[in-house]
């Protein structure tokens, strides 16, 4: 049974780092790209970060680059986000997901399973 479990969310001042983790269950992680999203109040749930399933490639949309980290240890089956220079834009929902047919480009569609999220709030 694929599960998939984000952790590491939390009040942070502007400017300021997060890590995000997510532990998968029920799968490898070098069988899925893999997908983090998130989801502002009152706004659509965007993609924000993936990583190939052979850990060869990184995507990140254009808000983040430069500023978040996408990265996965495969023994451990966790996948991480490193945010920093945090701004209040960022504050969200945060969450992991995988799809059969997702692949890690610029367009973040097809996931089919997700975890509950976890909450990043940046504010002073």
């Amino acid at each position: 049974q694929v599960q998939l479990a984000e952790s590491g969310g939390g009040l942070v001042r502007p400017g300021g780092s997060l890590r995000l983790s997510c532990a998968a269950s029920g799968f490898r992680l070098d069988s899925y790209d893999i997908g983090w999203f998130r989801q502002a109040p009152g706004k659509e749930r965007e993609g924000v970060s993936c990583i190939s399933r052979s850990g060869s490639t990184t995507h990140y949309v254009d808000d983040v680059k430069g500023r978040f980290t996408m990265s996965r240890d495969i023994a451990k089956s966790t996948v991480s986000l490193q945010m920093n220079s945090l701004k209040p834009d960022d504050t969200a929902v945060y969450y992991c997901a995988i799809g059969t047919w997702f692949s890690c480009t610029e367009y973040y569609s097809g996931m089919d399973y997700w975890g509950k999220g976890t909450l990043v709030t940046v504010s002073p």
